[in-house]
């Protein structure tokens, strides 16, 4: 794991670019059960305490909370990525102390 500083800092400065530009953030599913469902037609699920919750929603509601689901999909992939460059960084570029074997990428969660 050779350690290309430099790459390393531009890509966590485009990774951290990708963050400001999220906007709102939900966790949680929405859906769209259509007419006739017997119910509300768009719903919010989402775990409160290891139980389902479901709240029914308007139209724009479910657009909103979409987009913020989406949202946090994306934040989470490069929230991911970022901790494994920290951790490149972190193993490759400080001193460590003695060990009898070579630390692998699937140790430091970088595969």
């Amino acid at each position: 794991m050779n350690v290309n500083l430099a790459q390393i800092r531009e890509e966590y400065a485009r990774l951290r670019a990708r963050l400001r530009r999220l906007g709102w953030i939900s966790h949680g599913y929405v859906q769209d059960r259509g007419p006739g469902a017997g119910g509300p037609c768009y719903q919010w699920t989402r775990k409160v305490k290891a139980k389902t919750v479901s709240v029914a929603l308007s139209r724009e509601q479910y657009a909103a909370l979409q987009e913020a689901i989406d949202n946090w999909h994306q934040a989470q992939e490069i929230l991911a990525r970022m901790q494994a460059l920290s951790r490149q960084v972190i193993f490759e570029t400080l001193p460590s102390p003695p060990r009898r074997k070579r630390l692998g990428k699937r140790v430091l969660g970088l595969i």
